[in-house]
């Protein structure tokens, strides 16, 4: 049986102190023999910059492919199409397509309204070139009217050529995987690779929570705020119960785990050493 895919998701660093510690962090995490690393899009485009100079700079490195994040926040058709050829140019060969995030104040999204436009567009642009991830919510996005409206425009996105999908981190494996289950009976065949994130800072994870429509369960919630400003605790706690949720996923046969870092390595490299699958 092969290996389930590992991948990590690293942001643009915004300063030359945030850099080195990526850098860093891209280097240890290289020791895992990774997949992939995926860098993220700002809301609203706001690190387009940033994002493309990060992706260039890790795919020089040549540690593991690299995949940018590009979402319909990126501006208009030509500003894709310029940082499509740039990403060609450079042999990268695979985009994690999202709608992005709209910034407050902000009333519509950019000139592709849904990721499913992305794709089409990419495809349009450079048929049978790139790969194309798209993301998904288990527990269904903050925006999303419902379940079956999230499983709608999830098809839509395979339909229109995606390759391969990472959810929205979770803490309950039975989410995920009545998800998959329904994804499955939807038509959807494409590989959905759970994606987790180390509980490292309680009202951090917390706040991410609340941005991003996941669960947490109040017995968790409870036992973190237990430990109150101790971080040793917390962190110890929480790569613990991460463990515990990534050795059941890998039980129940998930194609692979996506890693969302948060730029470090130490939480993420302790968990996947204890899991004998990778």
């Amino acid at each position: 049986m092969d290996r389930p895919r590992l991948s990590f998701e690293f942001f643009p660093p915004k300063t030359e102190e945030q850099k080195v510690i990526l850098f860093n962090t891209q280097e240890t995490l290289s020791t895992l023999n990774p997949d992939f690393f995926s860098v993220t899009f700002g809301a609203g485009g706001s690190t387009i910059g940033a994002t493309c100079d990060t992706v260039l700079e890790l795919n020089a490195r040549k540690n593991a492919r690299i995949i940018p994040h590009l979402s319909c926040m990126g501006g208009s058709p030509d500003e894709i199409r310029d940082i499509l050829k740039v990403y060609h140019d450079n042999e990268i060969r695979h985009i994690l397509a999202l709608r992005g995030d709209v910034p407050s104040g902000m009333g519509s999204v950019g000139y592709f309204r849904y990721a499913n436009e992305l794709i089409e567009f990419i495809h349009q642009e450079y048929p049978n070139t790139f790969e194309i991830t798209v993301g998904c919510y288990p527990e269904i996005h903050p925006e999303t009217e419902s379940l079956q409206s999230e499983l709608k425009f999830f098809k839509q996105k395979v339909e229109s050529g995606a390759d391969l999908a990472i959810t929205q981190f979770f803490f309950n494996p039975d989410a995920y995987f009545q998800f998959v289950d329904q994804a499955q009976n939807a038509g959807i065949d494409i590989p959905i690779i759970p994606g987790i994130m180390p509980i490292t800072n309680y009202s951090n994870i917390k706040r991410f929570c609340g941005f991003c429509g996941t669960d947490m369960p109040r017995w968790l919630q409870y036992k973190l705020q237990s430990y109150g400003d101790d971080r040793k605790s917390i962190q110890a706690f929480g790569t613990e119960f991460t463990i515990k949720l990534c050795q059941h996923l890998l039980e129940q046969g998930v194609p692979g785990i996506h890693f969302y870092t948060l730029n470090r390595a130490k939480a993420t490299l302790d968990i996947v050493k204890a899991l004998s699958n990778f």
